[in-house]
């Protein structure tokens, strides 16, 4: 009533008026405005940034009021790097705005989850039973290990306790160690660089236990084999401001507004700086709509523009009026000049072999390690030369690691590039060609597969009197590319519209890019490079590394950069972006995150292979090692499945495998000291006498299943999991869409070497405990799900590739509802191993197997060919021929000791990372006094404190020389005892800087110059990769020291890869055997399948997000071109299928003329749990991106012992392709929500 009466203006007195009467003041009641106003109230303010695999490593303002998170903007507070570039803000993007939709959403995980069917089981047992005991009687029982490993997938959470769940991980984790191996625990995780801390947490708590952590650079196939083939290097890039400081930039696969939304101003800002830009993309991308130029080329193809590309260059720079700067480069800072062998076979064809060693001259002089330092000619003497700088000068001497240009004994030298001038002779040299390989998907260019060109050559007495034939690789570096040097014969282009293999004619056939254009920007890209001495870039993204033959397309671009003397200079050099690989303080970080201040070495996979077997998708394979074979390789010596390669593989020592061996490490140690014989000498002697195998010779025995599984930040099912179907299969046990037959099935040819099983294996993994802040599909495919902190929740450091600071994630409020952080949530397992130990397992020896790795000296194990000793070629050797043993000491009672404070390995041994070393006394003791020492009786008594997430961030960047000055500078000093040059200038100015964890939630910090990288962190130049090796000379970490064109290792030639050309896509041979098998009435196309990085979503996951959702569709959607979806029959917006005998999608359909035709493009991550209704082919709920994939691995990404080709830890090995892959695509009939659930027996049925 009171309202009504304040309106009644007749009981009120008139207001006085203002402004002429334009105005009336006013006293009415405004308060209820004051939601509006307290909106954007707030308590304080915190730094945070998100822990997303998406590069941007933005610094954010993290808003609170009452305790919690009400919204977050970008902070704009970079420290100014250079007065002549443009500031790093502002950084961040839409989709990073709307992530703190996350805290207090439905989708949030608020308490610890456990799957009820086996939460019956658990409690049912321990009513009777200890934890260990009670698990085993639920996993060593298969009706009842069925019975809830049947339910993954299919709801039934229930919540349960943290005391509860721990007990139940840490019983499963020491019944696993206990009665199979400690390798039968694994842990998945990606990306350290966004959330370091909470990486280490499962890595380190894996590592205590003897466990193995899985790669994920490979697995994502984000990793390219061409980095460390080239370069010995993998993915050092350049930060995004050094694109201002570019002429030219290529941006090739990389959509970079909507993939790199923080950098792409730099783009921008790049061309009104004069900057000119070329798009190449398949699809018109946002980023061709930023560009002067676009080029299309034919999906997949891109091997072939590459090529046409480097014949432009090398015709007209290096050939017809070379360019000196260009040359120069290529003598200095490349193996151009290096000189190969000429193998003469007995049919009469010349074949390029490997390079020539001073071991094959009798040493020349050199006594340490002469089998692996090649040679070349000297321009000045004419006589053959040991350039400084190759991989044998690096382990056992000092001071001559390094390419100045001087000979091994001292001496100035010009390395001669060609023997043009300086020959005995011309010869025909046989090239492999594979650009003529049918495939109905793509066009062919159809000649020999045997190209004969004409190239100069030396004739050369070796020390055991034989003679050999030698050139260089410059000189087969431009037969390869089809240049005509006037030397006769076939093969070569006088002009560019001859249509022979590598001209711009010949790759408009295969590419359907108009050859005028190939030319002209191949010109204007060298032209600037030659004016600018460097300053043209091309900036990539993983779309190309997705193809089976990755390699090819890489070092086709690879190549151009090196050819224009580009890597290594400002505004110059590779620009490969895809997750947040650069861990920058990762010196410091590695001994925190593998435990290897209390024991060395850590178990850790490719995991690549290990999904390829453990998930049995080798039991599908279809594509034979002859069809990827070089016609010059003997094919005799290849025989097999390309399962049987990566076996070969892991015995050789090339490759790790997990589970290791097939018998419990623990007991293979107990065996031996019951003999009386050494661990290794035992294990050495059972391999040789067949006792004992690798776990990957019969991959599906149950004692070679990997066991225990963790996940944490990460969707590995949702997101990166090739093959998700046959991992539903095999590796869960649960309702899955695969379509195919395995090999058995189908009567096909079975693996020579691996035992093959006729039932296949289902549901190998007795636990999945999954950590994530929301209920992803990895989640609901869990037996445990723990809630984890946000990453607004916890502290934690972050960095990335594309800005040189180092950022925190902070602890703005606490984690809510029943929420951990994952440091803490890995504690509490940690702790509860240990109470639950004593009389379970105590100390225990373990024996760890471990490849020939990169930077260390046993990656000079195999000089020249392949040897096997199961084939009986060589002695079984540890480290040489086979893989390392170690005896490592397990303490599982004072596991929880161990993980909670920093060990003593680093006061004894001291840290280092590449093949360097330091030592670390007095950070340990600073360590001590900062984070302060356990003061608790024990082992850990008296050693620095890892309690807090805090403390192990301040231990990381204490002991990294990015974060360290005073371990900066003595990680030079390190590098010049290798180089036997001076270093330390580079640090020197920073010494005394030390960044702590309160510093950088102040404001970012740059970090400070590292040998570990090979770019600066300088106030006069951006972060460059390559530009210590180029402005230092600092060798590459390759063979020859140098960027390598020429890759010399035995597969590598068998397999017709020595050097780059193009290869089409394989064929994956998933089509035929389905299409039309299971008709709807509506036509069939088929398209070839792509899964580029999305837009609606942080980065390639996080798209369940209500405001992302509410921008795209509302679900998941499949791109087709206008014509393609004609053809189909198909509209915009209609329900469609895409399916092949790896599995099955229901999406809508977006029609598009941005899409080219012939393509089916799919952004990941799209989950199945949002909108998705039943395929009509499986029967079951429609699947993710996956579904329709499978692991191919590749022979030559498995070599090992061979310099740069040697595993490393997400450095080399198996990659994770799946861009070969095509799917029949069709408009669906019926859509089923399947709300009743019943899955029809019909549709189960496979076809194939």
């Amino acid at each position: 009533m009171s309202y009504f009466l304040d309106r009644l203006n007749f009981l009120k007195p008139s207001p006085e008026p203002f402004a002429d009467g334009h105005g009336a003041t006013r006293s009415d009641d405004r308060s209820w405005e004051d939601s509006y106003r307290q909106r954007w109230q707030y308590d304080k303010i915190v730094r945070s940034t998100h822990g997303v695999n998406c590069t941007g490593s933005c610094s954010w303002k993290v808003y609170v009021k009452n305790g919690l998170v009400t919204w977050e903007t970008q902070q704009t507070d970079y420290p100014r790097t250079r007065p002549d570039l443009p500031n790093h803000e502002p950084r961040g993007c839409p989709r990073g705005a709307s992530y703190s939709w996350y805290l207090y959403s439905a989708n949030r995980v608020k308490y610890p989850l456990m799957r009820s069917a086996l939460l019956k089981l658990w409690r049912e047992a321990r009513r009777t039973k200890s934890p260990v005991d009670a698990w085993a009687s639920i996993v060593e029982d298969k009706a009842k290990a069925t019975s809830y490993k049947s339910k993954r997938g299919m709801g039934g959470f229930v919540r349960s306790s943290w005391d509860e769940v721990n007990e139940l991980i840490a019983a499963s984790n020491l019944h696993t160690v206990k009665q199979y191996g400690p390798d039968r625990v694994v842990g998945f995780s990606p990306i350290p660089a966004m959330s370091m801390v909470s990486y280490a947490a499962g890595a380190r708590y894996l590592s205590l236990l003897g466990g193995a952590c899985l790669s994920f650079y490979d697995w994502y196939c984000d990793l390219p084999p061409a980095s460390p083939q080239m370069w010995g290097e993998q993915t050092d890039v350049p930060e995004s401001a050094d694109w201002y400081n570019s002429r030219y930039i290529i941006a090739w696969g990389s959509n970079v507004p909507q993939t790199r939304t923080p950098d792409a101003h730099f783009f921008t800002e790049a061309r009104y700086n004069g900057t000119k830009t070329v798009a190449i993309t398949p699809d018109y991308s946002e980023v061709a709509k930023l560009t002067d130029h676009w080029l299309h080329p034919k999906q997949g193809t891109d091997a072939a523009l590459a090529q046409a590309f480097g014949h432009v260059i090398l015709k007209e720079f290096h050939v017809d009026n070379p360019s000196q700067y260009f040359t120069d480069y290529c003598r200095q800072y490349s193996d151009m000049p290096m000189l190969v062998r000429l193998e003469k076979r007995a049919d009469g064809r010349l074949v390029p072999e490997r390079y020539l060693r001073a071991a094959d001259l009798g040493g020349l002089g050199e006594t340490n390690n002469p089998e692996w330092k090649t040679l070349a000619f000297d321009e000045a003497s004419g006589a053959i030369v040991v350039p400084n700088g190759s991989v044998g000068f690096r382990w056992g001497e000092k001071g001559k690691w390094n390419i100045e240009e001087k000979d091994s004994a001292g001496r100035d030298t010009r390395l001669r590039l060609s023997l043009k001038d300086a020959n005995d002779g011309m010869a025909s040299v046989s090239f492999p060609y594979f650009g003529g390989i049918e495939n109905e998907h793509w066009t062919e260019s159809k000649f020999t597969d045997v190209l004969e060109r004409t190239i100069p050559v030396k004739k050369l007495e070796l020390g055991d009197g034989r003679e050999w034939l030698v050139t260089t690789v410059y000189d087969l570096l431009l037969a390869q590319y089809g240049v005509d040097r006037g030397f006769g014969g076939g093969n070569v282009a006088a002009s560019y519209d001859d249509n022979v293999p590598g001209t711009p004619a010949w790759q408009e056939t295969i590419t359907g890019v108009p050859r005028a254009e190939v030319i002209n920007i191949a010109r204007e890209f060298a032209r600037t490079a030659d004016k600018t001495r460097g300053r043209s870039m091309i900036i990539v993204g993983a779309a190309m590394n997705h193809w089976f033959h990755n390699d090819m397309n890489y070092r086709g671009l690879i190549n151009m950069l090196v050819m224009c003397g580009c890597v290594g200079q400002t505004g110059g050099g590779w620009a490969h972006y895809v997750g947040q690989e650069k861990l920058r303080p990762q010196s410091g970080w590695a001994p925190i995150a593998f435990a290897t201040d209390w024991s060395k070495p850590p178990r850790q996979m490719n995991g690549t292979s290990f999904f390829y077997f453990n998930s049995s998708q080798y039991r599908y394979e279809k594509l034979g090692v002859d069809e990827i074979l070089s016609p010059l390789a003997d094919k005799s010596k290849y025989t097999g499945s390309l399962a049987d390669f990566n076996l070969r593989a892991v015995r050789m020592g090339w490759l790790p495998a997990i589970p290791q061996l097939n018998t419990n490490p623990l007991k293979l140690v107990k065996d031996a000291e019951k003999a009386g014989v050494a661990p290794v000498e035992y294990a050495v002697s059972k391999l040789k006498d067949g006792s004992l195998d690798f776990a990957f010779a019969d991959p599906d025995a149950p004692e070679n299943y990997p066991r225990n599984l963790f996940i944490w930040r990460s969707n590995l099912l949702g997101s990166s999991g090739k093959g998700h179907e046959y991992m539903l299969k095999h590796l869960l046990g649960t309702r899955h869409g695969l379509q195919g037959k395995d090999l058995g099935e189908r009567g096909a040819a079975k693996p020579e070497e691996i035992k093959w099983r006729d039932e296949s294996p289902e549901g190998k993994l007795d636990l999945l405990v999954t950590l994530d802040f929301r209920m992803c599909t990895t989640a609901l495919y869990s037996d445990i799900v723990l809630p984890t902190a946000t990453w607004y929740e916890k502290d934690d450091l972050n960095t990335s590739d594309m800005h040189p600071f180092i950022h925190p994630l902070s602890k703005a409020v606490d984690p809510a509802w029943e929420a951990r952080s994952d440091w803490e949530i890995f504690k509490g397992i940690a702790r509860t191993v240990s109470d639950l130990a004593p009389g379970v397992l105590g100390v225990e020896k373990d024996l760890v197997l471990v490849p020939t790795l990169h930077d260390t000296p046993n990656e000079i194990a195999m000089p020249y060919g392949v040897t096997d000793w199961k084939k009986g070629e060589c002695d079984l050797i540890p480290g040489k021929t086979a893989p390392s043993m170690v005896v490592v000491e397990r303490d599982y009672p004072n596991l929880f000791k161990k993980f909670s404070s920093l060990g003593p390995l680093l006061d004894k041994q001291g840290n280092g990372g590449k093949g360097m070393s330091w030592d670390t006394k007095h950070e340990v003791e600073f360590l001590g006094r900062l984070n302060h020492e356990v003061t608790t009786p024990g082992i850990s008594q008296g050693r620095p404190q890892l309690e807090s997430a805090i403390d192990a961030a301040e231990a990381i960047m204490h002991l990294a020389p990015e974060t360290n000055g005073h371990v900066a500078v003595k990680a030079w000093e390190s590098l010049g005892t290798f180089t036997g040059r001076e270093h330390t200038h580079l640090a020197v100015g920073k010494e005394h800087e030390a960044i702590r964890f309160r510093d950088i939630q102040a404001q970012p910090r740059k970090i400070i110059s590292s040998p570990i990288w090979s770019g600066l962190e300088d106030e006069n130049v951006s972060y460059n990769a390559g530009y210590t090796n180029v402005h230092e000379l600092i060798p590459w970490r390759t063979l020859t020291g140098r960027q390598q064109f020429y890759q010399d290792h035995e597969w590598m030639r068998d397999f017709g890869e020595a050097l780059m050309g193009y290869r089409p896509p394989v064929d994956t041979k998933t089509i035929k055997p389905i299409m039309g098998r299971k008709p709807n009435g509506n036509k069939e196309i088929v398209l070839n399948w792509i899964t580029p990085h999305q837009k609606w979503g942080i980065h390639s996951t996080y798209s369940d997000n209500l405001i992302m959702q509410t921008l795209s569709r509302g679900g998941p959607i499949v791109w087709l071109s206008e014509d393609d979806a004609k053809s189909a029959g198909i509209e915009d917006n209609d329900w469609i299928e895409l399916f092949n005998v790896n599995g099955a999608i229901a999406a809508r359909a977006v029609v598009s003329q941005r899409v080219m035709n012939g393509i089916a493009m799919m952004y990941h991550a799209q989950e199945r749990i949002i909108n998705t209704p039943g395929s009509e082919i499986s029967g079951t709920r429609g699947g993710i991106h996956n579904s329709v994939t499978r692991v191919v691995v590749k022979p030559t990404h498995m070599i090992g012992g061979y310099a740069q080709l040697s595993y490393g830890f997400n450095y080399y090995g198996t990659v994770g392709t799946n861009r070969d892959e095509l799917v029949v695509v069709r408009k669906m009939d019926k859509v089923e929500w399947h709300d009743g659930e019943p899955v029809p027996v019909a549709a189960k049925k496979e076809v194939v």
